[in-house]
C-alpha cells in the first residue's frame, strides 16, 4: 500500500509539472539557397537547458538565441531575418549576427604595412574599411564540417588577396550551447604568409527580446578603465584614456541611457556609443569576465568573458525603424546592442595597440563567451 501511494505522489507531480514550452523556431527552408556555387542552410543547436540557438553558414549569422527570462517564459534575444534572402539582399544594417573579419571593426583609410609593403584594403565605410571590406567574412559561405545537438564546427580558407589581405588565411570556428547556459565560440586560423587578423561576432542583443523595446534601460558593467578615443570618422587617436569622470565609466551597473546624450566630444564622434574598451586583465591569454549586461523587467544577466584584449560596445545608434527584424517589429532606434571581443581598432598602424599580427607557424585563437542567466 506504502508503494502505491509514493507511486501516486510522484505520477502527481509530474503531471502538475509545467511542459516545456514550444518555441516557434525559423523555418530552415527559408534559408535553404546556393551563393557562389556552395550550399547555404539553416543549423539549430540545443542545450540541455532548453536555450536553442539558429545559424546560418552564410557567414556564421546567429539568427536567433532563446534564452528564459525570471518566469522561465523564452525569448529570442537576438536581431535577425526570417529569410535567407533578405541577407543577401540587405537593404537595412548589414553586420547582423556574423563573424566579422578578416579585421573585424576599422582599419584607416584600409592601409597598412606589413614588413615594408602597403597594403590598400576595400573602403567601405566614411573613407575606412569596416570588418574587413566589402565581402568581408560575414558575406561568404562557410563549411559546415561537423554538427551535433548542441555543437557546429566551420571552416573556411579566405585566399591570398581576398579583400586586399596576404597570405592563405586558414580559419575554423566553433559555436556551442553548453550546459551552463553558455553560447561559446572558439575561434582558431593560421596562414601561409605574414598577415593580420582581428575575428569577432557582431550578434546583436536585446536582453527582452527581438524590437521589444530600447535597451538604454539595460545596465551595463564593463571591466576596463581605460577606452580608446576615436577621432570623427571613429579611428583610434592612438591614446590610451582613463574611463574616470567620464560617461565610459561602466566599471559599476549603470543604464546604458543614463550618460548617454551627455555633451562630450566622443559621445558626439560615435552619435552614441560605439568605442573600444581596454579591458582590465589580470593574466594575457586567460578567458576571463569582460562584461555583464542586465535587463531588470525579464531578470536576464549576459555575461561576456573573453581572452582578448579589448570589448567594442555599440549601442545601436544606426537602426531607424525603417527595417523589420524577423518577428514583423520594426527594429528602431537604440534597440539592440553589440558587445564584440577583440583586439583594438586599426591595430596594424599603431605600434603601441596589441599586435594583430599572425606569421606562418603561428596560431590565431580567440575564445568569447555569452553567458545567460537571471536574477
Amino acid at each position: 500500500m506504502k508503494n502505491v501511494i509514493v507511486f501516486a505522489l510522484l505520477l502527481g507531480l509530474f503531471s502538475c509539472s509545467k511542459p516545456k514550452e514550444k518555441l516557434t523556431l525559423l523555418d530552415e527552408k527559408a534559408f535553404s539557397a546556393e551563393v557562389d556555387g556552395k550550399k547555404v542552410a539553416l543549423y539549430t543547436l540545443e542545450s540541455k537547458s532548453g536555450m536553442v540557438l539558429q545559424v546560418t553558414n552564410l557567414g556564421l549569422r546567429v539568427v536567433s538565441l532563446w534564452a528564459p527570462d525570471k518566469n522561465g517564459k523564452f525569448d529570442d534575444v537576438t536581431v535577425g531575418y526570417e529569410n535567407i534572402d533578405r541577407y543577401i539582399n540587405n537593404a537595412g544594417e548589414r553586420f547582423l549576427g556574423p563573424i566579422v573579419g578578416r579585421y573585424a571593426n576599422r582599419v584607416a583609410k584600409g592601409k597598412f604595412t606589413l614588413d615594408g609593403k602597403a597594403y590598400q584594403l576595400p573602403i567601405n565605410n566614411n573613407g575606412q574599411t569596416l570588418h574587413g571590406g566589402l565581402k568581408g567574412l560575414d558575406m561568404v559561405v562557410w563549411n559546415v564540417d561537423s554538427l551535433n545537438k548542441n555543437t557546429i564546427y566551420f571552416s573556411y580558407l579566405s585566399p591570398n588577396g581576398e579583400e586586399g589581405f596576404p597570405g592563405n588565411l586558414k580559419i575554423n570556428v566553433q559555436y556551442s550551447l553548453t550546459d551552463d547556459n553558455e553560447f561559446k565560440i572558439n575561434y582558431r586560423a593560421t596562414t601561409d604568409a605574414p598577415t593580420v587578423v582581428n575575428l569577432s561576432s557582431h550578434t546583436f542583443f536585446n536582453l527582452k527580446g527581438e524590437a521589444n523595446g530600447t535597451i538604454t534601460d539595460h545596465l551595463l558593467t564593463i571591466y576596463a578603465s581605460h577606452t580608446t578615443p576615436v577621432d570623427s570618422v571613429l579611428i583610434p587617436t592612438g591614446e590610451i584614456a582613463s574611463v574616470a569622470n567620464t560617461p565610459f565609466d561602466f566599471r559599476k551597473s549603470t543604464a546604458i541611457g543614463e550618460r548617454i546624450d551627455q555633451k562630450d566630444q566622443q559621445l558626439k564622434n560615435g552619435l552614441g556609443y560605439d568605442h573600444n574598451w581596454v579591458l582590465d586583465k589580470k593574466g594575457k591569454d586567460s578567458v576571463q569576465l569582460a562584461a555583464e549586461i542586465f535587463e531588470p523587467a525579464s531578470g536576464r544577466l549576459m555575461q561576456i568573458y573573453t581572452d582578448q584584449p579589448g570589448l567594442q560596445f555599440y549601442s545601436g545608434n544606426f537602426f531607424d525603424g525603417k527595417t523589420k527584424g524577423k518577428y514583423g517589429k520594426a527594429i528602431k532606434y537604440r534597440e539592440a546592442v553589440a558587445l564584440e571581443t577583440q583586439k583594438f581598432p586599426d591595430s596594424p598602424n599603431h605600434p603601441k595597440f596589441p599586435s594583430t599580427r599572425l606569421n606562418p607557424g603561428e596560431v590565431y585563437t580567440q575564445t568569447c563567451i555569452y553567458k545567460f542567466s537571471v536574477k
